[in-house]
C-alpha cells in the first residue's frame, strides 16, 4: 500500500529510510512549537492556543505536501514571518493581531490563485540552473549560521559577530550568565557537531537524528551531575520534560477564527499583505529550489516535477493556518535534514505530520529538546547543502558572480528571499551590460522579477 501511494522504489527509497527522515525533519524543526507561541504571545495572543495552532498548522500543511506533491518537505509557521507579524505589523504599525491574521489569510488566498494560474511555477522555472545551485549553497550557509546562533557559538559583539566568550555574551545581552548555564551548552553543541560529523563520516544511518538525541542526553547528564544549572531568568530552563500539567491539549479557541476584516480597505493593509506575500513566496521558492536541488529532484531542465502541488500545499496551509490562529505557514528549510537522511517521498512528510499531531499530546517531551541539541543538525545539514557549489560554473563570470552575491547575501542579510533578490538583480544587470552569450537566454520573467525586486527596495 505504501509503495503504491508514495512510489518508494521509483524514488530509490524504503519505508525505514523515509520514517527516519521524517523523524529527523521533525526534530530539527520542533523548536517552532516553542518559539512561535513565544513570539506571537507578545501581541497579546494566548500562548497555549498559539501552541495548538502551530502544531495543527504543521500537521495540516505537511500532510498536504504529501498528498498534493508526494515530496518530503515539511511546513509550519515560518520564522521571520512570525517576527514580522508580531513586531512590525502589530507592535510597530499598531494593527491588532486579529487584523494581522486577516492579512495572512488574504495572502494565502492570493497564493492559491497564483499557484493555480502557474505564476509561482513559472517563477520557479525561470531561475537559471547556476542560480538554483547558488540558492542551495546560500541556504546551507544560512541554516548553519542559524545553528551557530542557536547554540550561542556565534554571538553579537562590538564587531557585529564574534566567537562565544562568557564576558562578551554577558556584556552584549546585559545578563549574568555563567559557565554552568550558557557556557556548558556551547561546549555541548560543539561536542554535538563533532559527534554528528563522526557518524556522517562513518555513514551511520540516522546520523543527524542520533546527533540531536545524544547531544540532548549529554545535556541531561550534565544537569544531573551539576555541570549544567538551569537559569530561567536568562532563558536556560531544565532539560527534563515537564509533565506537571499532564498531557492536556491547550484550547485553540482564544485564537481560532479570530479574523477582522475592518481594515482591509486601506493602502497600508495592502502593503502588509504584499510584504507577507513577497517574503513567503521567495522563501518558499528558495527552500524548494535549494532542498530539491541537493536531493537531485530537479529534472534535466532544472525544473521540479509536481512543483504546482508543492506550491499549492504551501498556499492552502497558509490560509488554513490563519484561520487556526497563527502567522504564515511555509515550507521549512529544515526539510533539508530529512532529505540528507534519504527522504525522497511524501512518506517522509506524513511521518513529520504525524509527529506534529503527537506533539499536541506529548508537548512536554518535544518542547524539552533545547536549541543547543538541534544546532549540530543544522550545522551539518549546512555542510551537505554547501557541497552543491560544485554545480556552479565558475568559469563563466557572468553566471558565477550573481551566484556569489546570492550565496553571500543569505547569511549576511539573514534572509533567503533577500539572497534570491540580490542574485536575480545582479544576474539580470550583469547580462544587460555585458551582453547575453550565444546559446544562453535570460527569460522575460527574470527581467520582470528584477524590476519588481528593485521596486520593492524603493517603495517598501
Amino acid at each position: 500500500m505504501l509503495e503504491k501511494l508514495f512510489k518508494l522504489k521509483e524514488n530509490k527509497t524504503d519505508v525505514r529510510t523515509e520514517i527516519i527522515a521524517g523523524i529527523t525533519t521533525f526534530m530539527t524543526m520542533a523548536y517552532i512549537l516553542a518559539v512561535n507561541p513565544s513570539i506571537l504571545s507578545a501581541t497579546g495572543m494566548d500562548k497555549g492556543a498559539v501552541f495548538t495552532a502551530t502544531a495543527l498548522a504543521g500537521f495540516l500543511g505537511t500532510l498536504l505536501m504529501a498528498v498534493f506533491a508526494n515530496y518530503p518537505f515539511a511546513l509550519a509557521p515560518g520564522m521571520g514571518l512570525n517576527a514580522y507579524f508580531a513586531y512590525t505589523v502589530v507592535m510597530k504599525m499598531g494593527y491588532s493581531w486579529q487584523v494581522a491574521l486577516t492579512a495572512v489569510f488574504v495572502e494565502g488566498i492570493v497564493f492559491i490563485i497564483l499557484s493555480l494560474t502557474n505564476v509561482r511555477e513559472a517563477i520557479f522555472n525561470a531561475i537559471p540552473h547556476n542560480l538554483k545551485a547558488a540558492v542551495s549553497v546560500g541556504i546551507g550557509l544560512f541554516i548553519a549560521f542559524v545553528g551557530l546562533q542557536n547554540a550561542h557559538i556565534v554571538i553579537g559583539s562590538s564587531t557585529l559577530l564574534g566567537l562565544f566568550s562568557l564576558e562578551g555574551y554577558n556584556e552584549f545581552n546585559g545578563v549574568q550568565a555563567t559557565m554552568n548555564d550558557v557556557g556548558i551548552t556551547v561546549l555541548l553543541a560543539i561536542v554535538g557537531v563533532i559527534i554528528t560529523a563522526i557518524m556522517v563520516v562513518k555513514n551511520i544511518k540516522g546520523n543527524i537524528l542520533w546527533g540531536i538525541l545524544i547531544t540532548w542526553i549529554l545535556g541531561i547528564i550534565c544537569q544531573f551531575t551539576g555541570l549544567y544549572v538551569p537559569n530561567a531568568e536568562i532563558g536556560f530552563g531544565s532539560l527534563l520534560p515537564d509533565f506537571s500539567n499532564g498531557l492536556a491539549i491547550p484550547s485553540i479557541m482564544p485564537v481560532f477564527g479570530k479574523l477582522d476584516f475592518s481594515g482591509v480597505a486601506s493602502l497600508e493593509f495592502a502593503v502588509v499583505v504584499f510584504a507577507f506575500l513577497f517574503v513567503d513566496l521567495f522563501d518558499t521558492i528558495g527552500t524548494l529550489i535549494g532542498v530539491s536541488s541537493k536531493a537531485g529532484m530537479l529534472d534535466k531542465g532544472g525544473k521540479l516535477p509536481r512543483v504546482r502541488g508543492a506550491l499549492l500545499a504551501d498556499a492552502v496551509a497558509t490560509t488554513a493556518g490563519a484561520v487556526l490562529g497563527t502567522s504564515t505557514t511555509t515550507t521549512f528549510v529544515e526539510s533539508a535534514s530529512g532529505v540528507a537522511e534519504g527522504g525522497r517521498t511524501g512518506l517522509t512528510a506524513v511521518t513529520t505530520a504525524v509527529l506534529f499531531g503527537l506533539a499536541l499530546f506529548l508537548s512536554p517531551i518535544f518542547l524539552a529538546i533545547p536549541s543547543f541539541a538541534t544546532a549540530p543538525a543544522l550545522i551539518v545539514v549546512g555542510f551537505y547543502m554547501l557541497t552543491n557549489v560544485v554545480n556552479i560554473d565558475f568559469n563563466d563570470y557572468a553566471e558565477a558572480i550573481p551566484c556569489y552575491i546570492c550565496i553571500a547575501a543569505m547569511p549576511f542579510f539573514y534572509s533567503i528571499s533577500e539572497g534570491i533578490a540580490m542574485g536575480v538583480i545582479s544576474y539580470v544587470a550583469i547580462h544587460i551590460f555585458t551582453g547575453v552569450k550565444k546559446g544562453r537566454k535570460v527569460s522575460a520573467l527574470m527581467y520582470v522579477l528584477a524590476v519588481l525586486f528593485i521596486l520593492k527596495y524603493i517603495l517598501l
